[in-house]
């Protein structure tokens, strides 16, 4: 069985078969206009035995979240990424593990493999530092499936089944473009990999200033909309919606 923690946006604590993993680390409570609005700010059980980075987005590979966590402590990022990594941590830097989808990592008794994932591979649009994105299949007493951020592709079909899925489901608006998942597509998501049990991640945790005003219903509503399209989408697979800093117990399939 796996056990998580979902920390809010797509910091997720994981354990499997003795083995704590941390995904895309956001700790603190403001990321430029971003502010923590739901949930607590993350207080980890412990140190992880490893992290897992999906890609170079701020809110996804943030150097300040990193920094709070244990020196050395290992990270797997996307084939391209440990040079910024390396650069930014210092001294401080563990093992830094670059996966490319196919490859795999070894930690503990799980094993971490790369799959595809559909979503810009920038640092940022004034930033030359590139590396693709990835999600991440963790296979231990349980298959885990870690999306990161991406939109729908047809190798999602390749992973099933898959025990948990850890999927995002705020994409929306004119200003994301492509490359995310609202929750009707996150419900097809599922779908395709044939998901047990699925929690919705990546929304309702950071909100823009003012934007709890102006359209609350963006970032409260997408997990229960997400359970709603699944029930309709992929019946087979149970939802847990969870609140920041929640946790969930899922068995093995």
């Amino acid at each position: 069985m796996a056990h998580l923690t979902w920390h809010g946006h797509s910091t997720v604590w994981l354990e499997d078969s003795g083995v704590r993993l941390l995904t895309d680390p956001l700790l603190r409570d403001r990321l430029a206009h971003l502010r923590r609005r739901r949930g607590p700010t993350p207080r980890l059980p412990g140190a992880p035995d490893a992290v897992l980075v999906s890609h170079l987005h701020a809110d996804h590979l943030d150097f300040a979240s990193l920094r709070r966590l244990p020196a050395r402590t290992p990270l797997v990022v996307p084939a391209g990424a440990a040079p910024l990594v390396r650069r930014r941590l210092g001294p401080a830097v563990g093992d830094c593990i670059e996966l490319a989808p196919g490859q795999q990592t070894t930690i503990g008794r799980v094993t971490v493999h790369a799959v595809p994932a559909v979503h810009p591979a920038g640092r940022g649009p004034w930033s030359r530092q590139q590396a693709p994105a990835i999600g991440y299949l963790v296979e231990g007493e349980t298959r885990t499936w870690f999306a990161g951020d991406t939109g729908l592709h047809d190798q999602m079909a390749d992973l099933g089944p898959v025990d948990l899925a850890l999927i995002p489901v705020g994409g929306w608006g004119p200003t994301l473009g492509p490359g995310h998942l609202d929750p009707h597509a996150a419900a097809e998501a599922v779908r395709r990999a044939a998901a047990a049990w699925a929690v919705p991640i990546h929304y309702g945790t950071f909100w823009p200033v003012g934007c709890e005003r102006i359209r609350p219903d963006r970032f409260l509503d997408p997990g229960e909309d997400f359970a709603r399209h699944t029930a309709t989408i992929a019946p087979r697979t149970r939802v847990r919606v969870l609140h920041p800093g929640q946790s969930v117990t899922v068995p093995q399939r």
